[in-house]
């Protein structure tokens, strides 16, 4: 399923989360891609209210991944400082990436290889264009749904 939609705020980009979200179940994982300022974390913030998650959600950079409890657990994933996963602990997504959960990853592209290995593809696409937030105007970031076997 392929689909490309225009946010024009963070509110909007947030509702594009919610409603993928609606659309989700355990095992899913959603794979985030974009450049900086185009939105990714603000879609993951939006999908993670819609599934329960109530504490602040904000990307994980610095620690790859946060956990958070919902009716079904979420996880949250950022390998944007990571080039390659197959340099990486091979048990290093193991705790976010599990059948009883969703899953958000941020930053994909060195790990697509390792995700294609384990999970099935569908895809997605959503546009973001934002000035009032600071987001880059015309930014895009695709989603891409998989499934966790």
């Amino acid at each position: 399923m392929s689909s490309r939609r225009e946010s024009l705020s963070a509110a909007e980009t947030e509702a594009l989360g919610a409603e993928l979200a609606a659309t989700l179940e355990p095992g899913n994982v959603v794979l985030v891609e974009g450049e900086l300022g185009a939105g990714k974390t603000t879609f993951v913030r939006g999908a993670c209210r819609a599934l329960g998650v109530s504490g602040v959600v904000s990307s994980p950079t610095f620690t790859i991944g946060q956990r958070y409890e919902a009716p079904v657990p979420v996880s949250h994933v950022d390998l944007f400082r990571i080039d390659d996963l197959r340099g990486e602990d091979p048990d290093l997504l193991e705790d976010y990436l599990r059948p009883d959960t969703i899953a958000f990853v941020e930053w994909p592209q060195g790990a697509e290889t390792a995700l294609a290995e384990d999970h099935e593809a569908g895809g997605e696409k959503a546009e973001q264009a934002n000035e009032s937030t600071g987001m880059r105007r015309g930014a895009m970031f695709e989603v891409h749904r998989r499934r966790v076997s």
